[in-house]
């Protein structure tokens, strides 16, 4: 061979061996998961492509809302659409409606974000100011919802996973323990003042931030994942950047895990690999850095360095319900955030002459406290909001006095302390005349405005002497409309010596409870009850 033909024919071999390792190199050896993803995840678009060129593995991602993505988790529904992974906000309601299913999914958190508050700045400046050492809690904001002074959006907790942690994040605080949410820590009286401050709401977070920015004079602030906030801020569509406030109290986080599915082929490892291979490439401190940035998260990786607002510390971060049922009571509870009507509560107050002096007084400072000058965290949740419909019937030996007052502001709350503070003492006690009053009005209430809530809180310190018998009481009772037996509950408040068994039955019969004020306060028995369950 000729030394120009061997030189012609170690080029073309080396040539052949050049393009041979690029059509068949690791990097061309592509996988395919079918992603279902929850809408917060699609900030992450511009590192995919990143993802499969070092990973080789390449999301398909399908966007849902987080309502949507439930029950497709499950295999066998028939919803799943033969998704591979789950990359949601939060799992978290999931994982107690599928504990079975969830249990055996691996599960990687990739970022976190805590739910905060967004306040507009001359909101925030009044609040702090109000507040010890400026630093605000949840019951700092309950407070000013129920005033008026708070006016929020916040995504719908049936719809939405920042719905759903903002709300557990309020309740929690509110019930006060430090733990997890227990079924009889739920009580819609912690949640009504902060509920009358929702006016915007939406079923994605997405739809509540345009919302929020496309009506400016609506909300004054919004409540969402710390993310949100930092994207709308630095976004260039606020006149106004928001102030945020991450509640002393404690704050829910959503940690994105991404869920590698469980499927008929569980054991296929080339789909474990590729899981594998996802997971270790987002948890690189580099790509931390990237999704902090890109999504601006906090980085799961604690050698990752935050940046900016990031480095604010998020507290006392708040345990999510390990009960399906608290869950679903909360939400009962809550309601519909788009069909809210002011619930009525109507105070049946034993007028006696054995109320004079300092249980009198206490039954004022109740009142004082439910309007506002308990500054406790309990009484920030527990007052008395815009709107709330209130009213307040006197009785001694007969019902002595009837007046409504639908709180509008301070001057409806002094009538209401004026109302207590009239004297006009009774001579005897007619509890079950007064009780069979309360529920004349209350049928009149249910009839006129059947979406209305209405509840009866009956106070006395003493027997029955006068008026109908308890069994009159009942007859009259059963003899009412369904609806109104149905909707209207009685909720004695135990005090002096009043029969507590008499009042306990009441209670059973018409499907509320008694709480006993022996031994506390009323004004802690008030707060307690606020015709709640």
């Amino acid at each position: 061979m000729s030394r120009g033909l061997w030189i012609l024919t170690l080029c073309l071999t080396l040539t052949l061996s050049v393009t041979v390792t690029a059509c068949t190199g690791e990097g061309d050896e592509k996988t395919t998961l079918r992603v279902l993803a929850g809408p917060d995840l699609a900030v992450l678009e511009p590192l995919l492509d990143e993802l499969r060129d070092e990973t080789g593995v390449e999301l398909d991602m399908d966007y849902r809302a987080d309502a949507d993505t439930g029950d497709d988790l499950v295999p066998g529904t028939g919803k799943g659409g033969g998704h591979d992974l789950a990359w949601l906000s939060t799992d978290r309601s999931f994982r107690l409606r599928h504990k079975d299913t969830a249990q055996r999914l691996l599960r990687t958190p990739t970022m976190l974000s805590p739910v905060v508050v967004g306040l507009r700045p001359d909101l925030a400046r009044e609040l702090r100011a109000k507040s010890p050492e400026g630093k605000l809690s949840w019951a700092d904001i309950a407070d000013a919802a129920a005033t008026g002074t708070v006016r929020f959006g916040m995504a719908d907790p049936r719809q939405t996973g920042s719905g759903l942690a903002a709300l557990v994040g309020v309740a929690t605080a509110a019930a006060g323990t430090g733990g997890a949410l227990r079924e009889n820590d739920v009580s819609c009286d912690r949640l009504r003042g902060f509920r009358s401050g929702q006016i915007l709401t939406a079923d994605s977070t997405r739809d509540l931030l345009d919302d929020f920015v496309d009506h400016p004079g609506t909300a004054n602030a919004l409540i969402t994942y710390e993310s949100d906030l930092l994207a709308l801020n630095s976004g260039g569509r606020l006149k106004e950047k928001l102030e945020i406030v991450r509640p002393q109290d404690g704050m829910v986080l959503a940690d994105f895990p991404l869920l590698l599915l469980d499927q008929d082929d569980q054991d296929d490892p080339d789909r474990r690999a590729a899981y594998d291979k996802v997971v270790e490439w987002l948890q690189r401190d580099s790509v931390q850095e990237k999704i902090m940035r890109t999504a601006l998260r906090r980085p799961v990786s604690a050698s990752v360095r935050r940046d900016g607002q990031l480095r604010a510390p998020v507290g006392n971060a708040l345990y999510f319900p390990d009960q399906l049922t608290v869950v679903e009571r909360l939400l009962d509870d809550y309601g519909d955030p788009r069909r809210r009507v002011p619930d009525q509560v109507i105070f049946l107050l034993d007028f006696s002459g054995s109320m004079r002096g300092e249980r009198m007084a206490a039954l004022r400072d109740a009142f004082a406290d439910l309007s506002g000058a308990d500054s406790s965290a309990t009484g920030k949740f527990a007052r008395f909001y815009q709107g709330e419909r209130l009213t307040v019937v006197r009785f001694g030996g007969r019902v002595l006095e009837e007046r409504t007052v639908t709180v509008g502001g301070q001057k409806d709350l002094r009538t209401l302390a004026d109302l207590v503070a009239r004297g006009g003492y009774g001579d005897a006690t007619a509890v079950w005349t007064a009780l069979d009053h309360g529920y004349r009005t209350a049928s009149t209430v249910v009839a006129d405005d059947p979406e209305r809530a209405v509840s009866i809180v009956l106070m006395t310190d003493g027997e029955n002497n006068s008026g109908i018998a308890y069994e009159e009481f009942v007859r009259r009772y059963e003899a009412r409309a369904a609806e109104t037996r149905a909707a209207v509950h009685t909720y004695p408040v135990h005090f002096g010596e009043a029969d507590a068994g008499a009042l306990r039955r009441a209670a059973t019969k018409t499907g509320g409870r008694m709480v006993d004020a022996q031994g506390s306060s009323l004004s802690e028995a008030f707060k307690e009850i606020r015709g709640c369950r």
